[in-house]
């Protein structure tokens, strides 16, 4: 269940104005301009270098535009209207750290619980519910280093559904995994959507955007289409 009435359904649209974002002062997304409308369910596809994963960075906050603004739900972290979930590409993520299973899942909690909050039975039961989700029930003590890529990206899923956002992000999610991983993970990702989430994706399968997200951006560098996949 989503929060408060705001985050359910009257959270804004996420507007980008004129936004131009890059590294060093190198654009690498173009005077993008748009409106994320709350509940949507949007691809975001084009060729490699095309400025997709750019475009989460700057969502997220990681990048601050270099030109242009984002507006509405994500203005920026000090002025946020809604809390936002972020599963980053898999080459971004630490497997080194001695970390269970559980404990990466659990950290879905820690904007609700604080990073010294206490950890109840509640708490227990919602992460054994989000690894059920995923499908992996009994992986709880297994170190994050010994999952295979399907394993890893089903429990950042789980970490994802504890959060409980309104704005969920997914950079490259389906990169390198197998069909059946795809196709659970995408069960989970229809569900957010019913629920009333905004969800935006990096991909590159074109059939699996099709058959899955109504609405669909393509960029090189700048948008060369955004609306209806159709």
């Amino acid at each position: 269940m989503l929060g408060t009435d705001t985050e359910r359904g009257a959270a804004p649209s996420i507007i980008l104005d004129d936004l131009t974002l890059g590294y060093d002062r190198h654009p690498a997304v173009h005077h993008l301009s748009g409106r994320i409308e709350p509940g949507a369910l949007l691809a975001v596809v084009g060729p490699n270098g095309a400025g997709k994963s750019t475009l989460i960075k700057g969502l997220i906050g990681e990048l601050k535009p270099l030109g242009g603004r984002i507006s509405g739900a994500l203005a920026g972290p000090g002025r946020r209207q809604v809390r936002l979930a972020y599963v980053p590409q898999k080459d971004g993520i630490d497997l080194t750290y001695p970390v269970s299973v559980f404990d990466l899942v659990a950290m879905g909690l820690w904007e609700r619980r604080g990073l010294f909050g206490a950890f109840g039975r509640s708490d227990t039961r919602a992460v054994a519910q989000a690894l059920a989700l995923v499908g992996l029930s009994g992986f709880e003590r297994r170190p994050v280093g010994t999952l295979s890529g399907g394993q890893l990206q089903r429990a950042l899923f789980a970490r994802v559904s504890l959060q409980d956002a309104p704005v969920i992000l997914l950079d490259e999610p389906f990169s390198a995994i197998d069909n059946a991983t795809v196709d659970d993970l995408m069960v989970v990702i229809r569900g957010w959507h019913r629920e009333g989430r905004t969800v935006v994706a990096v991909l590159h399968d074109l059939a699996l955007v099709r058959a899955h997200f109504p609405q669909t951006l393509l960029m090189a560098r700048q948008a060369i289409a955004w609306g209806p996949t159709a």
